[in-house]
Parts: structure tokens; C-alpha cells; sequence
């Protein structure tokens, strides 16, 4: 059996995920997080949290959106066209299969990112790849678009998707927060919340779902003072990237760069994105995964989103499914704001102040009212709006080359056109903000933490989790159910409860038993009460990882394993060493 079975079989029986609807036979790309599993799971949000908007909370705020956006939303963002992958159904029983998996699982082949339906096809024609459920022919591979559509209300003309990412309600609520900021630069917007993606063929369990969690942040930053000012704190610390250029010709060739060497040399094109790939390294570290377990690809231009000028996706090795992306940090330009002003007309722009105020002429046209109404009559005022919204240079170039302007259909000419030129200091200049993305999938992570976590000892299963995210930090339990010890426990439990910890109480099985179980979901701290309490107070604590014991006065607990969780103080500094073992 391997890994993915055996984290699988636990997730079930232990309360941390399964696959949903099972009462109806289940749906491919979901799946339901359990009492442990849900905490698990909202841990791991809130050290993302830490690591990206509370670590950094004078530039970055969080905020929230809904999950169904209006169609015109996917219309500028470009997902409506580009947000695809590619199908292929078979010609006999009509299964459908995404067509670079099934490939991948025929041929040994890379680089099928941004090959166009017709060379997939061939591709699969080439290699006689048949249906692998019935082995019929194979229809002609074609585009799917990806998103949920649905109507929002009861009307019909009222389409609505739900979102893929969290990002484009970051974008349109740009400008309101940035004001709400005081307008500086730079500035964070992050959100956490539900995508929804209509995968082909979902597979990989947690690895690829059809609705998840999405960790998403936005660096908004003017593209004249693109550095950022954190770098030098993680500038020595080492990235390992495939360049592009290796990526394309199929090599797996990882080079290591110090943060500041990828940045002058040009591997990272953004300094903000460094950084953030940077941090991303140490938050996976935090959920158990080493470093040297952790990779960045530099995606080639072929395989970008229609947003990204840059983008490296952080991937980490699993036992079972290789290396898989875990993060990815986009250098998404100027594409996304450009995109909802074109579409919206809003100005969604920044200000950029100058040192010192600009003189600047500036030129002025309006219609002269006194001579058009008596012309035009009820047209002068649509005649007079629609010269408004025109460039002043354009209209006096017109003036100056024809001897008039072409307006709705009617030639202005300089006796109808008042040209007025002003001389004003200018203080600074409306610019759209280039955004450096970090994106993180919560699910994909969950699972990565757990397979890290999983181990096998003298036949017994211990999840070794990160203490900070563990989803129950203290089990007590009385050494035997009888003669005073549990209700000793539960005051030990009340006790540790009213101190904000998350603990379990059990008295349901024999001690070792108890250990077993605390082990296989991850508790990092076993409290044992014996019948030494009831004489002295003290109680044993019991490691997870190494099963060794210390001897702990119950007054002490609190801030001892406050400062345990935190990483503040090690497991002997919890108290006197104590012989048993178990």
C-alpha cells in the first residue's frame, strides 16, 4: 500500500478528510474535512496568514469577496477566453478524458503546455492511444472552458461563474482599499476563500479538486520603484529554480541562487516576487516540509497565463506523485487593472507625487454655447458632451490642419470651438500599479502536510505534525478510570481548556491504547494523570515524537505548554525527566 492509500485509510477513519457524497456514490473533485481535518485544515490558514498579511500588516490587509462573479468580470479578465484546458472523449462510450493526462500516461513526453488542440490530437493519433475504460477510438481533442457558470437570480441574461481565483476581487476593489490605505504604495491585498475549477478528470485525490480553498495575495507596487524594501532580510537565503530555458528542452537541472543572485542576474524578474518565493520556502518548511524537498519552475513563455509576463510554480516531492506545484507567483504586470478600466471605465489607477511640482500648459476646449444653440438648437448639448469627452490636442490639430472638426455628424469650426491654454504647477501623475502574486492552494497543502507528517513506528502510525498546526495540541487522559484519577483528570483538562489550548480528554481504554491513538492524529503532548498526582500535583507529559516523559507540577501546564506549542521552549524544559516508557 502506499503513502497516498495509507493517509487516505486515516483521513476515514480518524476524522480528517473524505471523499464527499458518498451516500450517493461520491463526485470526482470533492471532498469533506472532518472534525480533525477541518482544524487541521484552518490552521494551516492562519499561519499562511501569519507568514504573508500579519508578518507584513502595515502594507497588507485582508479582505473578502463573493465566490459568483458577474460574467463581466471573466470578460475583462480574460478568463472567459484563455481560463481552458483540453478534452477528448472516446468515440464508443463517450467517457471524457483531459487529454494531457492521458497522454502523459501513454507517452513519456513533456513540455504539452501550450500545444494547440491539433497537435494533441496528433500527438495521441501518432502514440494509438485508445479509451482506457472500454478501448475505443478517441475523438478529436478539443477545448474546455473551465469555469462554473450559473445565473445569479431568476433571470436568465444574468450569467454569473464562479470565480477560479480570488484575485479579480482583489483587482476591482483596488482603488477603494488603496484609498481606505491612505494611498501609499506599496500595498498588499490578500484573500482566503473558495474557488471553484470544473476539472476534466480530477484525480490525485486532494492534489486536484473541482472546489478548494485558495490562499491569494496581491502586491500592488509602482513599476518606477519596483524594489522592495524586505529583500535584504532573506537576500542570502537560496532558491532552487529550472530555468525556463532548461524546462523547455525537457531537463530537470535545479540550480541553487541565493535570493539576491536570481534578482541581478535576472532568473526573478521582480524583487517582490523573490521575496515572496522566499517566505513561501519557510512557510512550507513550517508545515514539515525541508527545504531541499522544495523547488521553483520558471514556467517558459509557451505554458503562461494570459495574465503573467513571469511565473515560477513552487512544487514539492510526494512519494507517491512525484513533484507537485504547491504555490505559484506570478508577475501579473499591469494586466489585470488595465483590463477592468477598459471594460469598466472606472479609474482604477494610483498617484505617483513628484519631488518637486511640474509646470505643465494645459489646453482646454468647449463648445461655445452662445453660437451653437442658435445652430444646432437641442443638439448643442450632446454636441457639447461629446467634445468634452475628446483630446484637446487632437481637436486643435483638426482646427489647424481642416479649419474645423467633425462632431456627430457637424463641422465645428473655430468660431464654434473655444480653445483655452493654461499654464498650472503639476504634483504628480495617475499610473496603473504593476502586482506581484503569491497563490496557494489549501488542500494541496493539507495533504502535503500530512504525508510529511506520516511515519511508521514499531508498527504503530505517528503523524508528526508541526505543533503550531496540529488540530489538538494536548490529550489527558487518567492512567486508570477509577479510584479518583479521572475526575483529577478533568480538572487538569478544565484547567488547560480555560487556558485557550486545544485539548482532548479520554478514559475510554487502557493507557498504552490512549498513547496509540494520540499518536496516529498528531497530539503533540500526552498528560497522564497517576497516583502520584493525587500525593504531590504533579502529572506526566508524554512527547509525541521521541515518547519520552517528564514530570510537570499541574500549576505550571499553561504557560509551560503555551510556550512548548510556540516553539519557545523545548520538551525537556518541561519538567523532570521520568523513566517510563510507552
Amino acid at each position: 500500500m502506499g503513502k497516498y492509500s495509507k493517509i487516505l485509510e486515516l483521513g476515514k477513519r480518524r476524522g480528517f478528510f473524505w471523499p464527499s457524497f458518498e451516500i450517493y456514490g461520491g463526485v470526482s473533485g470533492y471532498y469533506d474535512f472532518g472534525p480533525l481535518g477541518a482544524r487541521l485544515k484552518r490552521n494551516i490558514e492562519d499561519l499562511w496568514r501569519e507568514f504573508f498579511v500579519e508578518r507584513h500588516s502595515e502594507f497588507i490587509v485582508e479582505i473578502e469577496t463573493p465566490v459568483i462573479m458577474p460574467q463581466p468580470v471573466f470578460e475583462a479578465s480574460g478568463h472567459l477566453e484563455h481560463f481552458t484546458d483540453y478534452m477528448v472523449q472516446c468515440r464508443k462510450c463517450g467517457r471524457i478524458y483531459r487529454a494531457d493526462h492521458l497522454i502523459e500516461q501513454h507517452v513519456e513526453t513533456s513540455g504539452l503546455e501550450g500545444k494547440s488542440a491539433e497537435e494533441l490530437t496528433s500527438i495521441i493519433r501518432e502514440a494509438g492511444i485508445k479509451c482506457p475504460e472500454c478501448g475505443g477510438e478517441l475523438g478529436n481533442v478539443r477545448k474546455f472552458n473551465l469555469l462554473m457558470q450559473t445565473n445569479i437570480g431568476p433571470y436568465k441574461g444574468s450569467i454569473g461563474y464562479g470565480r477560479p481565483e480570488a484575485a479579480q476581487g482583489m483587482f476591482i476593489n483596488f482603488k477603494r482599499v488603496y484609498d481606505q490605505m491612505g494611498g501609499r504604495l506599496p500595498l498588499g491585498i490578500a484573500q482566503i476563500g473558495r474557488v471553484m475549477r470544473n476539472e476534466i478528470s480530477p484525480r490525485q485525490g486532494l492534489i486536484r479538486v473541482r472546489e478548494f480553498t485558495i490562499m491569494e495575495l496581491e502586491l500592488f507596487y509602482d513599476p518606477k520603484n519596483p524594489s522592495c524594501p524586505l529583500l535584504s532580510e532573506v537576500e542570502n537565503r537560496e532558491l532552487k529554480i529550472v530555468v525556463a530555458s532548461d524546462v523547455e528542452k525537457g531537463r530537470w537541472n535545479p540550480v541553487k541562487f541565493t535570493v539576491r543572485e536570481a534578482v541581478e542576474r535576472g532568473v526573478i524578474k521582480t524583487e517582490w516576487n523573490a521575496y515572496f518565493m522566499a517566505i513561501a520556502v519557510e512557510f512550507l518548511q513550517a508545515l514539515g516540509v525541508p527545504s531541499e524537498m522544495q523547488v521553483f519552475i520558471d514556467k517558459p513563455p509557451a505554458e503562461l497565463a494570459h495574465y503573467s509576463a513571469q511565473t515560477f510554480d513552487q512544487l514539492v516531492k510526494l512519494e507517491d506523485f512525484g513533484w507537485v506545484e504547491v504555490s505559484g507567483h506570478a508577475y501579473r504586470t499591469d494586466y489585470d487593472l488595465y483590463a477592468h478600466i477598459k471594460k469598466s471605465g472606472v479609474d482604477l489607477r494610483a498617484f505617483r507625487k513628484f519631488d518637486k511640482p511640474i509646470v505643465k500648459e494645459r489646453v482646454k476646449v468647449r463648445l461655445n454655447m452662445s453660437v451653437a444653440g442658435r445652430i444646432f438648437k437641442g443638439k448643442a448639448k450632446m454636441l457639447r458632451e461629446e467634445l468634452s469627452k475628446m483630446d484637446p490636442e487632437d481637436v486643435m490639430r483638426a482646427l489647424e490642419s481642416n479649419g474645423w472638426i467633425e462632431v456627430l455628424g457637424e463641422k465645428l469650426d473655430r468660431n464654434l470651438v473655444i480653445v483655452e491654454k493654461t499654464v498650472e504647477k503639476v504634483h504628480g501623475e495617475r499610473f496603473i500599479p504593476h502586482v506581484a502574486e503569491p497563490s496557494f492552494g489549501a488542500e494541496r497543502l493539507f495533504y502535503v502536510t500530512l504525508e510529511y507528517a506520516y511515519r511508521e513506528v514499531d508498527g504503530r502510525i505517528v503523524l508528526s505534525l508541526p505543533k503550531r498546526i496540529a488540530p489538538i495540541k494536548v490529550a489527558v487522559f487518567p492512567l486508570v478510570a477509577r479510584d479518583g484519577l479521572p475526575e483529577k483528570a478533568r480538572e487538569v483538562y478544565s484547567l488547560l481548556k480555560r487556558s485557550g489550548l486545544e485539548v482532548v480528554y479520554d478514559d475510554t481504554a487502557f493507557i498504552g491504547r490512549l498513547y496509540a491513538r494520540a499518536d496516529e492524529i498528531g497530539i503533540p503532548i500526552a498528560i497522564t494523570i497517576d497516583y502520584d498526582t493525587l500525593k504531590d500535583d504533579t502529572v506526566t507529559l508524554r512527547d509525541r515524537d521521541t515518547w519520552r516523559q517528564v514530570r510537570t507540577p499541574i500549576h505550571k501546564l499553561p504557560s509551560l505548554l503555551r510556550e512548548y506549542i510556540e516553539g519557545r521552549r523545548g520538551f525537556e524544559e518541561l519538567g523532570t525527566p521520568f523513566s517510563k516508557q510507552g
